[in-house]
């Protein structure tokens, strides 16, 4: 019996995946470091402290991995407060688990960039807990954010589902025990491999309500 909801947040109720590349792939080439195509696919899931030294170590940007991150907060903070780019029936679907179950957030983003988004789209007094991949010793596909988030609402893991789109977040929902619910992100598709290891597969937010879930 599912008793608790954990949603990811990037691609999953923000069409961001593309905003961060951007961000990233514009900040490496303005540094003197060589972008490369695999880049993305490599950093996806990856927690702040794994992606900043990537970059550094990777695809040659010069600065320490600390400033590298805050750089690149800075820069989609602006791109947020602009325009957040929340996906469409985010909120609808949000309201709608909520309405049966504690949530939590379960994201790779950086803390601050999750409490702006939140803030921002007035989504954030529908969440008990909120975790960032940066609080913990390990990024997605490992577990461990899903199991913070879990243990903050108090469930077990193998009684929560993680809604999720990309491979990584999939892979990390599942080691962590969860019911996996997968809305593919359309611009970065998991593979079907990883589409394999989850119990629902939906093709949109719309579809994603209580009875879906359970």
């Amino acid at each position: 019996m599912i008793e608790a909801v954990v949603f990811d947040l990037d691609g999953v109720l923000l069409d961001s995946e593309q905003v961060w590349d951007g961000v990233r792939e514009q900040l490496t080439t303005e540094h003197g470091g060589r972008w490369q195509d695999r880049a993305h696919v490599e950093m996806m899931g990856m927690s702040s402290v794994e992606w900043s030294r990537y970059m550094h170590d990777e695809l040659g940007v010069p600065d320490v991995p600390e400033k590298i991150s805050a750089e690149v907060v800075r820069r989609l903070e602006d791109v947020y407060r602009e325009r957040l780019p929340l996906i469409d029936g985010a909120r609808e679907a949000v309201e709608r688990l909520a309405a049966s179950w504690p949530l939590g957030l379960a994201s790779s983003s950086n803390r601050e960039l999750i409490d702006l988004v939140l803030e921002l789209s007035k989504l954030a007094p529908f969440f008990s807990v909120t975790v960032s991949s940066e609080e913990v010793a390990r990024g997605k596909p490992a577990p461990d954010v899903y199991l913070e988030a879990t243990r903050g609402l108090g469930v077990p893991p193998e009684r929560c589902a993680a809604v999720e789109d990309s491979r990584n977040g999939i892979r990390a929902a599942k080691a962590a025990g969860m019911r996996v619910v997968a809305i593919p992100n359309p611009h970065f598709p998991p593979d079907e491999a990883a589409l394999e290891l989850a119990d629902l597969t939906l093709g949109s937010l719309g579809e994603l309500s209580p009875t879906t879930v359970a």
